[in-house]
């Protein structure tokens, strides 16, 4: 039995190559996301944890708002997450089953910004449906996002890789034989809850850093046509002058992922959409306009 996993990283990376070609073809969008480097950053604002309470309550307000559309959007993630950790790459993938469920909090900020552009045309007054979600394609700061989005994909693949590594010098190389197997050895031996605590470890590191770059720079992007510097350094201060709160947000996006995961990702077509409202949200509060 094969004691390496290929398919998920080098698959991955695969992908990240080719997107990467098609983006560095695309001229124009190369040439405004230089255009626009250096613009003027907004003001950000300091915010409380009712503020977070707040966005979340939003959030669900818009997911209730658009029932069907968004669920309609939002089942392609459990359905993915399905097909990608078992169904593609068969049991091989089992060591990387939580990884890859956890690694939604770090893709998410990029994956929901359909859902941003649905609460921006709501907060307008203006008409929305699921066929809006796409606008976000013609945004100016297009070219932006795609290199960003890029980015925390990059970023998931990484904490893969780690994850893969964790594996190995605690309960592997060898491959579990069974699900059943593999969650007896997690919980009833050293080398498990060893893996337990790298794991969580590494993981928020990982998750620290995207949700630094990305918890304000997608919305920032959607919203305006500023430039991927300014969106980054605008996110980085949006967390450091509210660490409080966002960690708050930290803790209520880890703890919402681990719910929706259970059972098989199921629940994360209501919390994937929710997020990303309330995201839109607390983008709002905390970036001036």
């Amino acid at each position: 039995m094969s004691t390496t996993i290929k398919n998920p990283v080098e698959w991955g990376w695969d992908q990240i190559a080719r997107a990467a070609s098609a983006i560095g073809s695309a001229g124009p969008a190369l040439h405004h996301i230089q255009d626009t480097m250096h613009s003027p950053a907004p003001t950000v604002r300091r915010i409380g944890v009712n503020d977070v309470k707040d966005a979340l309550l939003q959030g669900l307000d818009d997911f209730g708002a658009f029932r069907s559309d968004v669920v309609f959007l939002c089942i392609v993630y459990p359905v993915v997450g399905l097909i990608f950790s078992q169904f593609i790459f068969g049991n091989e993938m089992m060591p990387l089953l939580f990884p890859i469920a956890s690694g939604f909090a770090l893709v998410g900020p990029f994956a929901a910004l359909g859902l941003y552009e649905m609460s921006r045309r709501r907060e307008r007054g203006l008409p929305v449906s699921w066929l809006h979600a796409f606008d976000v394609v013609r945004a100016p700061a297009f070219g932006a996002i795609a290199v960003l989005g890029l980015a925390l994909v990059a970023l998931f693949l990484l904490w893969l890789t780690a994850a893969w590594g964790i594996y190995r010098v605690t309960l592997g190389p060898e491959l579990p034989t069974s699900i059943s197997a593999f969650a007896s050895d997690i919980v009833t031996t050293q080398e498990g809850w060893t893996m337990i605590a790298a794991g969580i470890g590494v993981g928020f590191v990982f998750a620290l850093v995207a949700m630094t770059i990305s918890i304000a720079s997608f919305p920032l992007l959607v919203d305006r046509d500023v430039g991927l510097d300014t969106a980054i350094r605008t996110s980085i201060k949006v967390v450091t002058e509210n660490p409080g709160p966002m960690a708050v947000w930290g803790m209520v996006v880890a703890g919402s992922l681990a719910l929706g995961s259970i059972p098989f990702f199921i629940g994360l077509i209501v919390v994937m959409p929710t997020l990303g409202h309330a995201t839109w949200h607390l983008y709002r509060k905390t970036v001036a306009r």
